[in-house]
């Protein structure tokens, strides 16, 4: 990776993230203010504090370590350490002055307002974006090579696949969806030779699913061209889009991994005879490669039987509500069988370094759609691991708010610093912990 490169990943990285944090911070801040507590500072970074300037009683300002944020309420054990009102009595601007219940609303309003960001984008990104669907009607097979993951799995050649964990699925997208991926005993529903049988996915598959890939679009692409290059062989030879190539040298052709990997492997310089489908008609012609290509471009999704669905305001609102839903789902479940070891906590666990590539891929691959649809992804993820609890996050306060509200009794001074100092602890060592993975992994 070349020193712009890097640059430009922690460019990317850093912008999604300051994202994440402001929207989070400003949650517990705007809660905070809505029931007359004081702010003194609102930080995205954590300290030594570089720039910022001072309104009323807050201090809006960033730090130097980019990790994150926090927002400094009067009266309140955080993160900081900082106990010294505890000796005073209780003022009415003070998060401790307030009822339980309004501690509880600011405590989790950042993970709310993860959800909500979330929530936002994917409904941005439907309504101005439309979605691409393949009716599974209109597929009429995967295919499957012998060397494959899916092949191992118990898929075969021409499977047509229609359910995912025993229900039928209307569009093919439907298929790998993150709540469907994640969940126990997944199995898909295929129709071979006339027959509907159940091919079950083994827990022991699940981490080379990450690595060599699993059911893609790529699997159902047929062999017609999207577009023909200019001077190419595929050009000179008479190719136009949506050509049928349904055949090489006499060896049947119907899927466009297929077709590449026949180029690829005819030796250069060698003509290749070249059957062709065209409204009706067949006729045959001769192609000889170049470097292994012809001058050809992968179809879309259109060409595959996909259709283009738009949508309008209050459509793409309940489409964004269902596609948080569903990743929300994913990731829990994602992180259920991480748990119970059904997946490897150090090849799925990721960290600065990870999710950074992890940002700067997307958006290579995908524009401002694949920035968008990832920051949305980290934002849940950031929301749910805000809610756990342990001691300094926001799960951890909201426990100590859930016995106070129980027992009508505040945790001690001393309990909540040990616990503070715990949850920091547990927090480093996590940080430390994916940091190295991470390292490990770029070798």
């Amino acid at each position: 990776m070349t020193f712009i490169e890097i640059l430009s990943t922690i460019g990317i990285f850093m912008g999604a993230l300051m994202i994440l944090v402001f929207i989070h911070e400003l949650g517990h801040f705007l809660a905070a203010k809505l029931f007359g507590m004081r702010v003194e500072r609102f930080s995205v970074g954590f300290p030594p504090r570089v720039w910022g300037f001072k309104k009323g009683d807050t201090d809006y300002c960033i730090g130097a370590t980019p990790l994150g944020g926090y927002v400094k309420i009067s009266g309140m054990v955080d993160e900081s350490m900082d106990n010294e009102f505890l000796e005073q009595e209780p003022q009415p601007w003070e998060y401790r002055s307030k009822p339980v219940w309004q501690r509880m609303v600011v405590i989790t309003a950042g993970v709310i307002f993860n959800m909500i960001l979330a929530f936002v984008i994917f409904s941005g990104m439907i309504m101005t974006n439309g979605k691409v669907v393949v009716p599974v009607e209109n597929v009429d097979g995967i295919y499957v090579t012998e060397e494959s993951i899916l092949h191992e799995i118990g898929f075969r050649n021409n499977d047509k696949i229609i359910g995912v964990n025993g229900e039928n699925v209307v569009y093919f997208n439907d298929l790998v969806s993150a709540a469907a991926l994640t969940t126990e005993n997944l199995n898909y529903q295929v129709i071979r030779n006339g027959e509907e049988i159940t091919i079950p996915v083994a827990s022991s598959f699940l981490d080379s699913i990450q690595t060599r890939g699993f059911i893609t679009a790529d699997l159902i692409l047929p062999s017609s061209p999207s577009s023909i290059v200019s001077n190419s062989p595929a050009s000179e030879a008479g190719l136009q889009r949506g050509d049928k190539i349904i055949g090489v040298n006499g060896e049947e052709v119907n899927y466009w991994i297929q077709l590449v990997s026949l180029i690829q492997a005819n030796p250069e310089g060698e003509p290749m005879d070249v059957e062709v489908h065209r409204n009706g008609d067949l006729f045959e012609v001769q192609i000889t490669p170049k470097d292994g290509a012809i001058g050809i471009y992968q179809p879309d999704l259109e060409i595959a039987g996909g259709i283009r669905i738009d949508y309008g305001f209050f459509e793409s609102i309940t489409a964004g509500w269902n596609e948080t839903g569903e990743q929300t789902t994913g990731i829990l479940q994602g992180f259920a069988r991480m748990i119970k070891g059904d997946i490897s906590v150090r090849q799925n666990l990721g960290g600065p370094i990870a999710i950074a590539n992890m940002t700067k891929q997307a958006t290579d691959n995908n524009g401002w759609i694949g920035f968008w649809t990832i920051t949305a992804l980290l934002s849940i993820t950031l929301a749910i691991m805000n809610i756990l609890p342990i001691p300094a996050l926001d799960g951890g306060h909201l426990v100590f708010l859930i016995y106070e509200g129980i027992t009508r009794k505040e945790p001690t001074e001393k309990v909540r610093i040990i616990a503070q100092n715990i949850g920091f602890f547990v927090l480093v060592t996590l940080m430390i912990f994916v940091v190295f993975n991470d390292v490990i992994k770029l070798f």
